[in-house]
């Protein structure tokens, strides 16, 4: 029945296709060249197994003033002007004779990627041509994505064009961003297949579960609570990843799976300390919103960066929303009145009901919800109504072209007040049903400060600038704070707490990019490491308790009111007050001091180390702390001298063997503290 449902589609849009040109456009015109086929001497066909070869000129006025096809000769109006390789892309859009296309910008050589700034996008090399299948209202795509930007995810950029390739006009294509990772877009580390033992196994993985198209392999597959998901790899490619690889990403999803099928909410063990839980809940709200009736199952991508958590998204295509199905086949599921992940089709592995009956999970769903749906923000009905307002006023004319061309649209305005309507109708839906959110409306946060940021050292003779990067945190109270399952939630910058971590009253820790140079440089053993490495230029540092709930965020600048001396003058940035508001760039200062204090006043006055300098002995004695262990560290990072279970507030060590030098103490104490202080063996 669908066969013949196609064929007759098909024949249908062939009659109704016309010839039409294009001489002009308030939108950007894309015009595509492919090179003539050796044998025919025509213009190659674009083909799904491959790319071929084409030039592409984007005429764009910088002005935003109209474009004309006469200016594609005219330099000053060209946005790009230069070679690709293109291909047809996709899977049921594919099958209609308006084309979806992938297509790669390379340089003249015919030989290297050519990263650049498409219509205003970051620099890259991979985009998509999206033909904007199965959508009568033209903007269900663009939409998602803006509202899923607007909320604080990445999702791909976009921009309305309407296309020429090879002389003929084949109508309005939103121009966009291809999912892949780069620090602009999926901002995780890229692997090798030699990245095969931790920490570099642990990541960055780029994943997504969907049917195979193109050849490539399921990497596994998991059960649904009406039969099973396919997953397959998107980075490292399928052809490169190494079995350690695939074993290790295969054992993360399983693993959630796992303790989601037990309902383990600990945020020691349980789902909190896998996944980054505020990601799946902006992504099961943007897919529920728009009811979309692939999501979970298909086209749905899932990214974990080295030493970090498995994260949802980006989101991923939106044809099948907000009413919309493939009616032509007889499918009608994207309802205002249903759940996508429980709705007997297309739901995705089972831990995506587990999730949203965990009633934590739950809480924190909806009290996101809320936030987003209040008035004035970015899921309110008026906010997306004015929205859907604006980018339909930007492509009225050319749907009047898309119509005329393919006859797919019909009465234009009816499609946008019947999405109107249907969207209204679903976000009653959603109130009903994800109103209540007391339980996890106020958690109780650390009074945890980012103090002390590093991120563009100075290098020194022997220790490369990165590897000198800090973040000082600072316990700004005078009870012990339990660091378990704190992170970092922004990409960029990837650190999880180890669990029964501690800080004391008043303690400062460091975590650090190289912690031997660290403690090479500054004569300190820092707290942990943290993998990759602080933007030289502008960063958000947001530490966040085990459920993404924000305790502290600083978005540094390299520009005034930022203290400019630390970029890359060999000073650091220093919060002048710790009681200030630490995300007002002027309440920070500029510290060249190369011994950093770790200790507070509180703890350096409980703790006496004597004699120092010593020659053979040394004594820990404190009044109120008693001590459970201790280690000592040469400056190089290696560990001298160790002991466990002393369990007294006094104790010796008997440091004769030690070559004469400086050396660093650290002290752990029976209630979580860390106290590190420097001692002097002397001959």
């Amino acid at each position: 029945m669908k066969s013949t449902l196609l064929i007759i589609l098909v024949f249908f849009f062939s009659i109704i296709g016309n010839s039409q040109t294009l001489s002009n456009s308030n939108l950007p015109i894309v015009i595509i060249n492919t090179d003539k086929d050796p044998l025919t001497g025509s213009p190659a066909e674009i083909p799904d197994s491959y790319k071929v070869w084409a030039n592409m000129k984007i005429i764009y006025r910088p002005d935003g003033s109209r474009n004309y096809a006469t200016d594609e000769s005219n330099a000053s109006f060209l946005n790009y002007n230069g070679r690709i390789r293109i291909e047809l892309r996709g899977s049921s859009s594919q099958s209609l004779p308006k084309k979806p296309y992938g297509l790669t910008t390379y340089k003249d050589d015919n030989l290297s990627n050519n990263n650049v700034s498409i219509l205003g996008m970051p620099k890259e090399n991979d985009w998509v041509l999206n033909s904007i299948a199965f959508d009568k209202s033209l903007i269900r795509n663009y939409l998602s994505y803006d509202l899923s930007r607007s909320i604080g995810e990445y999702s791909p950029r976009c921009v309305y064009c309407e296309v020429v390739i090879n002389g003929e006009y084949k109508g309005l294509y939103i121009f966009m961003e291809k999912i892949k990772i780069d620090s602009e877009r999926v901002n995780i580390v890229k692997m090798s297949n030699t990245d095969i033992s931790l920490p570099n196994l642990s990541g960055g993985y780029l994943t997504k579960a969907d049917k195979t198209t193109g050849g490539d392999p399921v990497a596994w597959s998991m059960l649904s609570y009406n039969g099973y998901t396919s997953y397959l790899h998107e980075n490292p490619k399928p052809t490169e990843i190494a079995p350690q690889q695939n074993n290790y990403i295969y054992n993360q999803f399983t693993n959630f799976q796992n303790v989601m099928t037990a309902q383990n909410a600990s945020i020691t063990n349980g789902y909190p300390s896998i996944i980054d839980v505020p990601s799946f809940i902006d992504f099961m709200i943007i897919n529920e919103l728009a009811s979309n009736a692939d999501a979970y199952q298909f086209s749905t991508y899932f990214h974990k960066d080295r030493n970090g958590k498995l994260r949802a998204g980006p989101i991923w295509d939106f044809d099948l929303t907000y009413g919309n199905d493939l009616f032509i086949w007889g499918y009608d599921r994207s309802k205002s009145n249903v759940w996508q992940f429980d709705n007997g089709d297309n739901t995705g592995s089972k831990f995506w009901k587990d999730l949203f009956n965990n009633q934590t999970y739950k809480c924190y769903l909806s009290k996101r919800w809320n936030e987003l749906n209040a008035t004035g923000q970015p899921l309110n009905y008026t906010v997306i109504s004015t929205k859907i307002d604006q980018i339909v006023n930007r492509i009225s004319e050319a749907a009047i072209r898309e119509n005329s061309k393919w006859g797919t649209i019909g009465n234009h305005s009816m499609e946008i007040s019947s999405l109107k309507l249907w969207l209204q109708s679903r976000i009653a839906y959603l109130n009903l049903y994800w109103g209540s959110y007391q339980s996890c409306a106020n958690p109780p946060l650390p009074p945890l400060v980012i103090s002390k940021i590093n991120y563009n050292p100075l290098a020194s003779q022997s220790i490369l600038s990165d590897d000198l990067e800090f973040i000082e945190i600072t316990n700004n109270s005078d009870r012990l704070v339990n660091l378990t399952g704190l992170y970092f939630r922004e990409l960029g910058l990837t650190y999880q707490f180890p669990a029964n971590s501690a800080m004391a009253a008043g303690e400062r820790i460091f975590l650090a990019s190289n912690p031997g140079s660290f403690q090479k440089y500054y004569g300190i053993i820092p707290f942990g490491q943290f993998s990759r490495n602080l933007s030289n230029n502008s960063e958000n540092i947001v530490l966040a308790d085990a459920f993404g709930n924000i305790i502290d965020n600083v978005e540094y600048l390299d520009t005034a009111p930022w203290p400019v001396d630390a970029d890359g003058s060999g000073f650091y940035l220093e919060l002048a007050d710790i009681n200030s508001d630490n995300s007002v760039g002027s309440n920070w200062s500029v510290s060249s001091r190369i011994a950093l204090e770790v200790m507070s006043n509180s703890l350096e006055k409980q703790v006496t180390v004597y004699p120092n300098p010593a020659q053979s002995i040394i004594t820990i004695s404190s009044e109120h702390l008693s001590f459970k262990s201790f280690e000592i560290f040469d400056l190089s990072g290696r560990k001298m001298i160790a002991e466990t279970n002393i369990n007294s507030n006094q104790f010796s060590i008997n440091i004769a063997n030690l070559l004469p030098n400086i050396y660093i103490l650290k002290l752990h104490s029976e209630n979580g503290a860390s106290i590190v202080q420097k001692i002097n063996k002397i001959p």
